[in-house]
């Protein structure tokens, strides 16, 4: 049976993602991949790779769907998680889908990710969205999350002088 939690806040995001992949057993030199936008997914995905690096896996970021694409991601001194351009090969023990996959102008269908997750028998399945975008793109129905977290960010403030 599903449960569900509510934390709050960058932590709420981190503290439960670093929770589930410690208890699926990841450790140094295991691969997380990361799949999402280049650009808008990104900066999530540095920060979710920040939260990890003390289990020391092996992160890669993918971005869209395209594998000869995909980069390692490494820390920098003073700046934290930065994607770098290296040849890796793809063996995942967990495959982290980003919810800017599923908004209305990216080039990706649930049914794609699907078929990408396949190609992963016993990878565990991370969805890390804002807004419920997995939901509002009808995703759920296809894609079957190990991990669902599902951030708001809504109010945003700004305030200008």
């Amino acid at each position: 049976m599903a449960t569900k939690e509510v934390f709050h806040g960058v932590p709420g995001i981190l503290r439960p993602f670093k929770e589930f992949i410690a208890s699926k057993n990841i450790r140094k030199g295991d691969q997380v991949v990361y799949y999402g936008m280049p650009g808008t997914c990104a900066p999530f995905v540095e920060l979710l790779a920040f939260a990890l690096r003390t289990l020391e896996p092996e992160q890669i970021f993918v971005p869209y769907l395209d594998e000869t694409r995909a980069k390692k991601i490494g820390y920098i001194d003073d700046v934290g998680m930065q994607a770098r351009v290296s040849p890796i090969s793809l063996k995942p023990k967990a495959v982290v889908i980003m919810g800017g996959l599923s908004m209305p102008d990216a080039p990706v269908k649930a049914e794609q990710v699907k078929a990408l997750i396949g190609k992963y028998p016993g990878a565990a399945v991370i969805g890390v969205c804002f807004m419920h975008m997995f939901e509002k793109a009808g995703w759920l129905g296809t894609i079957s999350f190990d991990c669902l977290i599902d951030a708001n960010i809504d109010p945003v403030e700004v305030t200008r002088k």
